[in-house]
């Protein structure tokens, strides 16, 4: 049986990392790899309950990581960890890195308890002890947050996090950016404000890098 992987994709709204989840999940399937293709929040019927939870209705913080995790936690246990086991790549629409840029930064959330939370719910039996259930690869789809905002522009009724201010993705870019700086061995950077077939390449290029495309 192959290793499994785990590749996460992150980005702030408009990135347009989403649009490359699938076409990466078809290279992979090319290549006789079985994928499992997910998102945060959501992934499981609970999780999704969640998402549907954190992305429209008010809240506090506090209360909005803790269902971030919440979800993460069902997520884990019920999709990723057993996708893994079989040997599957894993692909998953944002993952802790989000919760992170966007309720550590964004927010303005106390880091320190967003590291607690993320030990708590990583914790998985499969992984030594003292080990996080953290992705093999991060690709982090970077751009200024005023040419997202073009982009989203009338894309569709935006939810709570889409309306927020430029700023506020400004503040989701440096969390990103930091948590960049903190575990670089795990993510390749993508510049997204580039024709599509040019960031396509650079995912490719990221995943062929490690050995795992031919």
């Amino acid at each position: 049986m192959k290793h499994g992987l785990f590749i996460s994709f992150e980005g702030i709204d408009g990135a347009g990392k989403s649009s490359h989840v699938q076409a990466l999940a078809d290279a992979f399937r090319a290549q006789r790899r079985s994928v499992t293709v997910t998102r945060e929040p959501g992934g499981t019927p609970l999780a999704e309950q969640l998402r549907s939870l954190v992305l429209n209705a008010a809240m506090d913080p506090l209360t909005e990581a803790l269902l971030m995790f919440a979800a993460r936690r069902d997520h884990l246990f019920e999709v990723i960890e057993p996708a893994l086991a079989r040997g599957d790549v894993v692909l998953c629409d944002r993952f802790t890195d989000a919760t992170f840029a966007y309720q550590g930064h964004g927010r303005g959330f106390d880091l320190a308890v967003l590291a607690g939370l993320e030990s708590w719910v990583q914790t998985v039996p499969a992984l030594p002890a003292g080990t996080l259930r953290q992705p093999d690869l991060t690709l982090w789809f970077d751009l200024a947050p005023e040419v997202a905002a073009r982009r989203l522009a009338g894309a569709r009724a935006p939810d709570k996090f889409e309306s927020e201010s430029v700023e506020f993705f400004r503040r989701v870019a440096a969390g990103y950016a930091q948590r960049m700086a903190a575990q670089p061995a795990r993510f390749e950077r993508i510049h997204a404000d580039q024709p599509l077939e040019a960031v396509w390449t650079d995912v490719v290029d990221a995943v062929r890098q490690r050995g795992w495309l031919a």
